[in-house]
């Protein structure tokens, strides 16, 4: 019987809906993080009678058909790039986007990274870094003296020099945007890279037209919420053991067709 295999995907489909959604609640404090969704698409059909056939021979035709489904697949998983909530920390060095775009990382081999997280800190040289020591473009370096280091809402990073009253712009924050997120390649350490499917970066600063702006001494939390994944989790749980259900209805009756044989 096709129920069988057509169970099994169902079965499949629920483990990696539920994989997804495992993940989502794991990084629940993870910041920055974007929340994920499964997207399914079912299977191709057995035409025991294809609709608009022929059913006499004056040419009526039948009005639904008869289409049995094979089941269901995974179509793509997404993320849901909806703002996370600002969580305010008082540390100068923690930024957080608030509205479209993300920060630019140099990665070690050169490469450019993009991430929602602004925890930044500094590095033995002064530089703006991540928690992993990469530096945050375009380079900004902090000078030894610094008493006081002031974040705009633009980007414009401003710092008070021990022995001086007016604050010092030291460089700019850079930004990208992108037609399509969904299309950033995860990498871990919460950064993404650009793939065919993102499209070009699309480079600027904080407050220019279609890009986000900055809250100093804040970070933006995972967008996750916890109700609804663990109601989300309950529907793909009682999913998983329908399928299963169905494979065990199957193999009774199976079982009855080989009594009666």
């Amino acid at each position: 019987m096709q129920a069988l295999n057509t169970a099994a995907t169902g079965m499949l489909a629920q483990q990696l809906n539920v994989e997804v959604m495992s993940n989502n609640i794991a990084n629940l404090t993870t910041t920055g993080f974007k929340r994920q969704r499964t997207e399914f698409q079912d299977l191709l059909y057995l035409n025991v009678r294809r609709p608009g056939a022929t059913s006499s021979d004056i040419g009526t035709v039948v009005p639904s058909g008869i289409q049995v489904g094979v089941g269901v697949k995974a179509g793509a998983v997404y993320r849901i790039h909806e703002q996370g909530q600002l969580q305010f920390t008082e540390n100068p060095l923690d930024v957080a986007i608030d509205g479209e775009g993300y920060f630019n990382v140099e990665l070690p081999n050169g490469e450019t990274a993009y991430t929602r997280s602004g925890a930044f800190a500094l590095n033995d040289e002064g530089e703006i870094v991540t928690p992993d020591g990469f530096i945050v473009e375009p380079g900004i370096t902090i000078p030894d003296d610094s008493v006081a280091v002031d974040i705009n809402r633009n980007g414009s990073v401003f710092v008070k020099l021990d022995g001086q009253e007016d604050l010092v712009e030291v460089g700019q924050l850079q930004m990208t945007i992108f037609v399509n997120p969904n299309g950033l390649d995860a990498i871990g350490d919460n950064l993404l890279l650009v793939t065919e499917a993102s499209g070009d970066p699309i480079d600027g600063f904080p407050g220019d037209v279609g890009f986000g702006t900055i809250e100093q001494g804040a970070l933006e939390s995972s967008n996750v919420n916890i109700v609804n994944e663990i109601t989300d989790l309950i529907t793909a749980q009682r999913a998983y053991e329908m399928n299963s259900k169905v494979i065990q209805t199957v193999d009774e009756m199976f079982n009855v067709l080989n009594q009666v044989g």
